[in-house]
């Protein structure tokens, strides 16, 4: 999978499933196609699954019944989002590598390569599923990733606290790290973990944060045309 026009997308699980319960079916459809047409086209994608809503249910569940550890914590979410990759796995099994890749670094059989999608999910605790992006990226020798989230941008606050957070369209990793700090607690919700993005800085690997529902600005970015997000590099 090693060509200019593998891209990996870090695909959050809030729009796989915006609630619990309520698996995306409208949008994973639509996703499906696009993924297939770009696939006929001589693209390849690794897709990594994220836990989104649901992660933070169980979460808070079990911070509600007993003390809680931070690796407990991140294990509910890592397994959350390996529930999500199978889903995408299933939903491209003829497109897909047959085995999940709940680790970034999990050797794999040699024909399993030919098939046009890899999907993965989380792997150990400690990050969050943007950090398996930039391992994938680094296996893959891809210099991008499109976080494909529930925001349209990266914000200079949180937008849902801050009514006077700015849009980010351009950012430098240096500044972004500012932004977001440098510590992982589980069930952070930012455009980009802080552990990843010191990562993805030191392997000069650019990140566009997307919205992910938004399909027809999606594929302005696999055409590299214009699109609306935040670009970080």
């Amino acid at each position: 999978m090693e060509n200019q026009k593998t891209i990996i997308i870090s695909l959050g699980g809030s729009i796989i499933v915006p609630q619990p319960g309520e698996i995306n079916i409208r949008f994973l459809k639509k996703f499906r196609k696009l993924i297939l047409k770009y696939i006929k086209r001589g693209f390849r994608f690794i897709i990594v699954a994220g836990g989104g809503k649901i992660c933070r249910v169980y979460q808070k569940a079990a911070d509600m019944i007993t003390k809680v550890s931070y690796e407990d914590m991140d294990w509910l979410g890592i397994h959350t989002t390996r529930l999500n990759a199978h889903l995408l796995r299933t939903i491209f099994r003829k497109e897909a590598c047959p085995v999940v890749f709940d680790n970034p670094f999990k050797k794999i059989k040699k024909e399993f390569f030919k098939k046009p999608v890899i999907i993965a999910s989380g792997w150990r605790p400690g990050c969050s599923t943007d950090f398996d992006s930039v391992l994938l990226a680094k296996r893959f020798k891809v210099k991008e990733i499109i976080n494909a989230g529930n925001i349209p941008f990266a914000y200079s606050k949180d937008p849902k606290r801050y009514k006077n957070a700015i849009q980010i369209k351009k950012i430098s990793w240096e500044d972004y790290r500012k932004l977001v700090g440098s510590k992982w607690i589980p069930g952070l919700s930012t455009p980009f973990d802080p552990i990843a993005s010191k990562f993805a800085q030191k392997l000069k690997i650019r990140t566009i944060i997307t919205l992910g529902t938004d399909l027809k600005n999606f594929e302005k970015i696999l055409l590299g045309k214009k699109f609306r997000g935040t670009v970080i590099n």
